[in-house]
């Protein structure tokens, strides 16, 4: 069973992989923090709690489903999974039972949020490389799976998108953490260890971004 919108990967046939073991394993982890992101936002913005599910949904399955859509993916395959559903469902109570002040929130948001950018881009490259799609889209369409969920639901909650926001790096980390994920994948270098390079490098460049105020020139 595989997770879609990020997270529905290999081939029912390579399930017996150790290398399919941590890419099922990631997508589960990043499905659930994808998902705390978006409850969390919803508490921000003081919605119910169905308000909340609808944000953490959209969170974890929303730029998965645009990526796979784009890519032929038939049928998506979370429509099916029913254990990234409970980690959705999950991540949502424990929001609901978890207090915090709003700056805790903040802070937790972006801590959740870039995990899950981490892992949504190189599982996303990963993806589209096994369907055979050319480096540069594959970099292009990951970019999309990690980035898309989120800008979702900043619309829905009336939120100016991260994505589109000055003064810290998001896409483009994601961009620089895939290219370097291509060009370790064509250098031979272990798949396991190629993945988690370049989640922790996307994720770095993500925290330091925000630290440091480094953005790309304005137009």
């Amino acid at each position: 069973m595989f997770v879609s919108s990020s997270y529905d990967f290999i081939n029912r046939a390579e399930t017996g992989s150790k290398s399919m073991d941590f890419i099922q394993f990631a997508s589960y982890l990043g499905t659930f923090v994808f998902a705390i992101t978006g409850a969390l936002k919803a508490r921000k913005h003081q919605m119910d709690i169905l308000g909340a599910a609808m944000l953490a949904f959209v969170t974890a399955y929303g730029g998965g489903t645009v990526r796979d859509i784009l890519i032929g993916v038939r049928p998506l395959s979370w429509i099916n999974d029913y254990t990234a559903l409970v980690l959705v469902v999950l991540a949502v109570a424990i929001v609901f039972l978890f207090k915090k002040n709003v700056i805790k929130f903040r802070r937790t948001i972006f801590i959740t949020d870039a995990v899950g950018l981490g892992l949504f881009t190189v599982l996303g490259i990963h993806k589209c490389m096994q369907a055979d799609i050319n480096s540069g889209y594959a970099i292009i369409l990951g970019t999309i799976g990690a980035t898309f969920g989120g800008l979702l639901a900043d619309i829905l909650s009336n939120n100016i998108p991260d994505l589109l926001k000055t003064g810290e790096l998001y896409a483009t980390a994601c961009l620089i953490g895939g290219t370097i994920q291509v060009l370790l994948e064509k250098q031979g270098i272990g798949e396991n260890w190629t993945l988690l390079i370049c989640i922790f490098i996307v994720v770095g460049i993500r925290i330091v971004s925000k630290w440091k105020r480094i953005s790309l020139p304005e137009i």
